[in-house]
């Protein structure tokens, strides 16, 4: 069974279309996350779910 981590970024309402792209992009590049959700809220401002795979090695003795 696959689990995930989530981390949630906020944008404020005046970010443009290209500087949430550059973050995101960094965020995927660099820290491996994927796109889960995004909320766009009536003031312009959005919410951002992000998620990874949770890596976890078997123990053998």
């Amino acid at each position: 069974m696959l689990e995930y981590e989530y981390r949630e970024l906020r944008l404020p309402r005046g970010t443009t279309r290209g500087n949430a792209r550059r973050e995101l992009t960094e965020h995927a590049e660099y820290g491996r996350w994927e796109l889960a959700r995004v909320r766009l809220y009536p003031d312009g401002s959005r919410r951002i779910t992000l998620r990874r795979k949770i890596i976890r090695q078997l123990r053998f003795m």
